[in-house]
């Protein structure tokens, strides 16, 4: 897990825009790629937290005047039916993509933004049951809220990383700075303390990479066309 500043990824002079997909980390976005038609969509990476989502978002906002926006990236399953690699969505009805997600093998979905990452199966099925959230991710209703006041529709398109089932190999929590990002200096310490999760944390890389690509795959469809809405 990989926590960077806010960035803005730009071609040319700022101008509208068809699609602005926003993902808290780098490594969400890495087969995601705007190359084939640079003047329909931009990316927006974040960082993590609240925090930095309000910030990003609200300059990305200023900075692009999308006509909608996509808040995508990993998050932990809550409903046990949802399996790693599934791509789950909950989309403004004006944007009208739900058919063309579904028929791309996503399903619908509800989110909870929660504060902190869900490390555990027991931290994932204390919050199914607290809010009966299919996912579990730190950023998407931050940034549909400053979409909703901005008049932006938008859709929260993400992939599950790991399910309900699934445990983290470590408590990232613990190594988080006050501005939501790792730090690697603790990061190298509990590495060196507990040589055994590096097998952990190769196997967990490898589940992020595989659901990037899953989730890389619906995206490029996705923005291959103009949103049906208009901006507000």
């Amino acid at each position: 897990m990989t926590s960077t500043s806010p960035t803005l990824a730009r071609v040319g002079p700022a101008r509208p825009v068809d699609w602005l997909v926003c993902f808290a980390v780098k490594e969400e976005a890495a087969h995601f790629s705007t190359l084939a038609n640079p003047l329909a969509a931009r990316v927006v990476v974040t960082g993590m937290g609240s925090r930095n989502a309000t910030q990003a978002i609200q300059a990305a906002l200023r900075e692009w005047r999308p006509r909608s926006v996509i808040s995508a990236g990993f998050a932990g399953g809550l409903n046990p039916v949802l399996h790693r690699g599934t791509v789950v969505h909950d989309p403004d009805d004006e944007l009208r993509i739900a058919e063309e997600l579904k028929r791309l093998g996503a399903v619908p979905g509800t989110f909870h933004c929660a504060r902190r990452i869900a490390v555990s199966t027991a931290d994932k099925a204390e919050l199914r049951k607290q809010t009966g959230a299919d996912a579990v991710e730190m950023e998407s209703s931050i940034i549909r809220a400053a979409c909703r006041e901005a008049g932006v529709p938008s859709a929260t398109i993400r992939v599950i990383s790991d399910a309900a089932g699934d445990d983290l190999p470590l408590d990232f929590n613990a190594l988080m700075t006050a501005g939501d990002r790792i730090n690697w200096w603790k990061f190298a310490r509990t590495i060196a303390g507990r040589p055994s999760l590096i097998r952990r944390l190769v196997e967990f890389q490898r589940q992020t990479r595989s659901a990037a690509r899953a989730l890389g795959r619906v995206l490029q469809a996705v923005v291959q066309r103009p949103p049906v809405c208009s901006r507000r």
